[in-house]
């Protein structure tokens, strides 16, 4: 669903595009050749095009920013570090929702591939092509992992757990292992959450979550869908997730959380949000939201995490 979505999306800023175009053609020079005109015109419609995304990038910035938690001095920003957030920030994200979407991972299999392999789990308005750049990384590991798409996107998030249930059983069978590793991004670590709250860690070894909301954000405030008004911040259902995951035995699932996150997070804010107490926190500056899955220190991290946890498991 999410990929037709982006499909009509593009066509959209395509018609947008040509429009534009059109409407500065007859402001161009009629004695202009034909051929540059018309360049000249496609090209004023993409540069429109791109000032609108960077403003609704700047835009969700700004939001965050103004409910930011502080962050240490060693993660203090120079205008450059700056500018350089913004623009990889940006292009992570019409890579993400012009391309690598369009390409859902699925399930990667390889024959010869040693340890447990990984579940996937997009975050919110996203489906499994979220993760091409990781998947290119964990296949040249010689890693098994599995994309999931979990729909419809504005579902509550309970209800995505039957699906992940499914995945981790399909994994499993397909690889002959008997625990997975869950690596997930933005909502994706609270859905992986909500499948531990109903079927408990036996079949998962390590939950990685990059970037999720695990005390909600401001800008679920601005998403619509039941999952959005659930990330929101001081909600009745985090607030009950929190309750069952420190009572009792379910105190022990924590354990296996590692919270990877940013503190410029430029959707999860306050950024903090992200740290999970009982987790092992790691903390990251000068990356965005979108970008936490094709940064280079996130990806190493993220994989270190991973072959680590394979490791313990051959012990």
């Amino acid at each position: 669903m999410i990929k037709r979505l982006l499909i009509l999306l593009l066509v959209i800023e395509v018609l947008g595009v040509l429009a534009v175009a059109a409407g500065l053609r007859t402001w161009l020079p009629d004695d202009w050749p034909a051929t540059v005109a018309v360049l000249v015109a496609l090209a004023g419609g993409v540069l429109v095009l791109l000032l609108v995304r960077m403003l609704i990038a700047a835009n969700n910035f700004r939001i965050s920013w103004r409910a930011r938690s502080v962050p240490g001095a060693i993660h203090a920003l120079n205008p450059l570090t700056a500018a350089r957030l913004f623009l990889h920030e940006f292009a992570s994200t019409m890579l993400t929702s012009s391309w690598y979407m369009l390409r859902p991972v699925g399930l990667q299999w390889q024959p010869q591939a040693r340890g447990l392999p990984v579940l996937l789990i997009h975050g919110y308005g996203c489906n499994s092509g979220y993760w091409r750049p990781m998947s290119d990384q964990l296949r040249a590991a010689g890693i098994n992992h599995y994309g999931i798409d979990l729909e419809p996107p504005g579902a509550a998030i309970d209800d995505f757990v039957p699906q992940v249930q499914a995945a981790v059983a399909h994994l499993c069978t397909a690889t002959g292992s008997a625990q997975v590793i869950i690596l997930a991004h933005s909502m994706g670590g609270l859905v992986a959450r909500a499948y531990l709250r109903r079927h408990g860690a036996d079949r998962i070894a390590r939950v990685i979550t990059l970037g999720t909301p695990h005390h909600g954000t401001v800008l679920a405030d601005l998403g619509p869908g039941s999952n959005a008004v659930q990330m929101r911040c001081g909600s009745d259902w985090l607030g009950a997730l929190a309750a069952f995951e420190t009572a009792g035995d379910a105190n022990l699932q924590r354990t296996l959380f590692c919270s990877i996150y940013s503190v410029h997070d430029n959707i999860v804010a306050p950024q903090d949000s992200s740290e999970l107490p009982g987790a092992r926190n790691l903390v990251f500056g000068a990356i965005g939201h979108v970008a936490l899955g094709r940064h280079p220190e996130i990806v190493r991290c993220a994989l270190a995490e991973i072959v680590s946890t394979q490791q313990c498991d051959f012990v």
